[in-house]
């Protein structure tokens, strides 16, 4: 009864810290509480989905991650965008 006890509290640990990420409560719940310690591990070393460059889709102006190649609304096709280059200051 006691492990049942650990692992849903576990389990509540790291869906609460997906959550907070921008993934899956479920799924990381379930992850957390099957192997207590190493899900919650897991969870909280996964990376933010937050911080993820972004960009509009030109077929319907949904707003996808940058790695995307196709628009999951529309099904258009994206080209990846060009990374941004600094302007050159100084004279030569």
């Amino acid at each position: 009864m006691i492990f049942v006890i650990v692992s849903v509290l576990f389990g509540l640990a790291g869906g609460v810290c997906a959550k907070i990420k921008g993934s899956s409560f479920l799924l990381w719940f379930l992850l957390s509480a099957i192997p207590p310690y190493i899900g919650v591990i897991a969870a909280v070393m996964y990376r933010s989905e937050h911080d993820e460059p972004r960009r509009r889709c030109p077929g319907c102006g949904k707003i996808v991650p940058v790695h995307d190649e196709l628009c999951t609304r529309c099904g258009t096709e994206l080209e990846y965008p060009e990374p941004v280059r600094p302007a050159a200051s100084g004279t030569a």
